[in-house]
C-alpha cells in the first residue's frame, strides 16, 4: 500500500485528490494539510511513502520544505505540483531533490501512474513527449494562447482577449497538445519558454 501525504491549500483540490487516491486499491491518503510548514512534523508522525507537495501553500514555499524533508527523511518520495507555468520551479524542485514534478491540469489516470512510477523510482519531470528538437507549426490563435500562458493570464481573461468560448479554448488547447505530443498545455508552455522556441505560423 502506498501511503500518501497531501500538502495543498485549496480545499476543493485537496479533497478531490483524496477521493481519487482513496479509490485505488494500492494507495491511500494517510494525512493532508493546507500548510507546507506542517509537513515535516506529519512525516515524523505518519511516515508517508510519498508526498504530493504544492509549490505554494499560503506564504510558504513548498519546494524549500521539500528540500528539508529530503534531508531528514530520505526514504520519502516527493512529487511537486503547481498550477503555474513558472520555469524556475522545475529547476528548484530538482535541486531540492524532489522525485517528480507535475501540473495540476494533469488527468486522473496520469496522476495515478505518476505516483506509481515515482514510488518505483522512475521520477517524472515535464518534457517533450517525442524528440528534443521540437518543430511546431501552430495557428495564429494557438500561438497567442501559448503566449498568454507565458504571461500568466488567467483563463477568464484569456477568453475575453481572444473573444472565444470556453469550449473553443479547450478545442484549441487539445489541438496544440495533439500537434506537439505533450500531455499538458502548461508543460508545453514551460518547454517553449525554457528552450526559447520561436513558434511561427505555417507558411503557405
Amino acid at each position: 500500500m502506498i501511503n500518501i501525504l497531501i500538502v495543498e491549500d485549496q480545499t476543493m483540490l485537496r479533497e478531490s485528490l483524496e477521493k481519487i487516491i482513496n479509490g485505488q486499491t494500492d494507495m491511500k491518503v494517510i494525512g493532508a494539510t493546507d500548510d507546507a510548514l506542517k509537513a515535516p512534523q506529519l512525516c515524523s508522525e505518519l511516515n508517508p511513502a510519498l508526498i504530493l507537495m504544492d509549490v505554494v501553500t499560503g506564504k510558504t514555499n513548498g519546494i524549500s520544505v521539500a528540500a528539508q524533508i529530503r534531508k531528514n527523511y530520505p526514504d520519502i518520495k516527493i512529487a511537486i505540483m503547481t498550477a503555474y507555468p513558472e520555469i524556475t520551479f522545475i529547476n528548484e524542485a530538482r535541486k531540492a531533490g524532489a522525485h517528480s514534478f507535475f501540473y495540476k491540469d494533469i488527468g486522473c489516470d496520469d496522476l495515478l501512474n505518476l505516483i506509481r512510477r515515482t514510488i518505483e523510482g522512475a521520477g517524472s519531470y515535464p518534457g517533450p513527449a517525442n524528440n528534443e528538437h521540437l518543430s511546431v507549426l501552430l495557428t495564429e490563435r494557438e500561438i497567442t494562447i501559448v503566449r498568454l500562458i507565458h504571461q500568466g493570464i488567467p483563463r477568464s481573461k484569456m477568453l475575453e482577449e481572444l473573444n472565444i468560448s470556453e469550449k473553443t479554448l479547450k478545442t484549441d488547447i487539445n489541438s496544440i497538445l495533439n500537434k506537439t505530443g505533450f500531455d499538458s498545455i502548461m508543460e508545453f508552455a514551460v518547454y517553449t519558454a525554457v528552450h526559447d522556441l520561436i513558434i511561427t505560423e505555417k507558411q503557405h
